[in-house]
């Protein structure tokens, strides 16, 4: 029996409400169900009943529930004792991460990672791949999320995410209906760019030179909000990853009709020290995602 779905199932149960222990748990409303529903195949029995708006127990899952929660209990009680004897109640990870993935990816893998070690301290650095991978060899950040493209013999990475990037402009701008975009289309357009050592930046500049096209840079600015307000102004275009698009109100995202992924990788010195808690915070992000 997965421990996973026993967290699940109480979180449901006390909840009543798929949505709202989803929440609680920092998980799509989709996945619970599936895990749910595997669960209780797994058991053979239905543990909830289904209402239009809520859920209910069912004489099986009550029973399990009595259960379920003594043995969550005991193994947070483990887990507690053991993390005081390695040292995990206090500490501090220092992470690198541009500013997209910083604002829209992290902010809750980390509340989530702070509701389990609470007396461990998290700095986020946002920068540009180039420099955090420059901060990882000099021992100025213990971990850095960077785009897994030639990657210096002195890094170790672990794959983290697959994000597309997108091009990004205002709801009312006269391409805004458009179901693809061309590159040579892109680069007709004035555009709102992070300064160079960003991804984003590194991404544009390849493709017009690919292209052999030059770039009509109206706006340079490392503040992700002003390059939003900018697009949402439409005083210019640009690209982002799909997952801010995803996150924003009045942009509108236009896949490149040659579709464009970035491959991102969480980092660290490959001959580095690495604390415990550092080593905590990765496996619980590669766990997380």
């Amino acid at each position: 029996m997965d421990t996973r779905h026993l967290k699940h199932f109480v979180a449901v149960a006390e909840f009543k409400h798929f949505t709202q222990a989803a929440r609680e748990l920092h998980i799509a409303q989709p996945a619970l169900s599936m895990s749910i529903k595997k669960f209780e195949q797994q058991l053979g029995v239905e543990l909830f009943r289904r209402h239009d708006r809520h859920v209910s127990l069912t004489e099986e899952g009550n029973v399990l529930y009595q259960y379920a929660k003594r043995v969550l209990q005991h193994i947070d009680d483990a887990k507690l004792a053991i993390d005081e004897l390695r040292g995990l109640e206090k500490g501090e990870v220092r992470l690198g991460a541009p500013s997209m993935m910083g604002s829209y990816f992290f902010p809750q893998v980390l509340m989530a990672f702070k509701a389990h070690y609470p007396n461990l301290k998290i700095t986020l650095i946002d920068a540009g791949t180039r420099s955090i991978r420059q901060m990882l060899l000099d021992g100025d950040l213990d971990i850095g999320v960077i785009d897994d493209h030639d990657v210096p013999d002195d890094l170790e990475t672990d794959y983290l995410s697959d994000e597309e990037m997108v091009a990004v402009v205002g709801p009312e701008h006269k391409i805004a209906n458009q179901e693809y975009i061309s590159f040579e289309e892109f680069f007709n357009h004035e555009l709102v760019m992070f300064k160079s050592g960003y991804f984003h930046r590194d991404f544009v500049e390849d493709k017009a030179r690919l292209y052999e096209r030059d770039i009509k840079l109206s706006f340079e600015t490392n503040l992700l909000p002003l390059i939003l307000s900018v697009v949402k102004h439409e005083f210019a275009i640009t690209a982002l990853l799909k997952l801010v698009t995803d996150n924003e109100a009045d942009v509108v995202a236009i896949p490149f009709d040659d579709p464009v992924h970035i491959r991102l990788s969480l980092a660290w010195r490959r001959n580095g020290y690495l604390s415990i808690a550092d080593r905590t915070f990765i496996d619980f992000v590669k766990q997380y995602v």
